[in-house]
């Protein structure tokens, strides 16, 4: 089975796949070989990413890079990536805009998807947890509100390696609890221990997937995110949603 060409927006968002812009294809560029779709992209689920640096790409990334592209392609889905570097549920970085302002933007307008993915608060450390549970809820009611039928994810938030400060856990915590009482899948890379060790003690497995900045993933680090969210998403039948 042939792979399918990825298409770009020009925008803050990345439609990949089947939409695009200016009538141009392009392959899913990526450090490495591309993982061929699973199934035909006519009958591939359409999941949607709401993110940070992690999921919609740093300084000079593009969004083909991140975890969120790949898993993508690892189990052929169709895959609309929204949010911006710097943000959070509260954080609205540089680009002004929090999560929820991003995803009425980016996200809302669009034709109802099979599975909304967020993921995020590496970025809200500087703000309370039971405020950045709060925006949560809040965002995962307003996307349940808009698409009743399109199934929710949240994704705690990553660190690149050594001991997260308190301020990161006790939100990790927090929106541990809101994806519990709001009965939506919680996934929290932190407990389950995606990155180890310190890059800049060459401990873990840190200094081969996290950048000299020590918070980015590298290439391969991007790939190992993905395979630890596939893992994951086959565990709660969210692979094929």
């Amino acid at each position: 089975m042939r792979r399918r060409a990825v298409r770009c927006v020009a925008t803050a968002v990345a439609l990949l796949a089947l939409a695009g812009c200016g009538g141009t294809e392009r392959r899913a560029r990526a450090d490495g070989p591309s993982r061929a779709p699973k199934q035909h992209a006519a009958h591939a689920p359409v999941v949607m990413f709401l993110g940070d640096s992690y999921t919609a790409g740093k300084v000079g990334q593009i969004p083909e890079q991140t975890y969120a592209a790949e898993t993508a392609r690892t189990l052929g889905w169709q895959v609309i990536i929204g949010g911006y570097r710097q943000t959070g549920f509260i954080a609205k970085g540089k680009v002004g805009k929090d999560f929820a302002r991003l995803f009425t933007e980016q996200l809302a307008w669009r034709p109802a998807p099979d599975l909304v993915i967020v993921s995020g608060g590496h970025n809200d450390r500087r703000h309370p947890a039971a405020d950045v549970g709060e925006a949560a809820r809040q965002l995962l009611g307003t996307v349940h509100q808009r698409w009743a039928t399109a199934r929710l994810l949240l994704i705690g938030p990553m660190w690149g390696g050594g001991s997260p400060p308190k301020e990161v856990t006790a939100i990790r915590d927090a929106l541990g609890s809101v994806a519990a009482e709001s009965k939506v899948p919680y996934i929290d890379p932190l407990s389950e221990q995606w990155i180890t060790g310190d890059h800049d003690l060459g401990t873990g497995n840190a200094p081969q997937y996290i950048l000299p900045d020590g918070t980015h993933p590298t290439a391969a680090g991007a790939r190992h995110i993905a395979d630890r969210l596939v893992a994951d998403l086959r565990k709660r039948g969210l692979d094929r949603p």
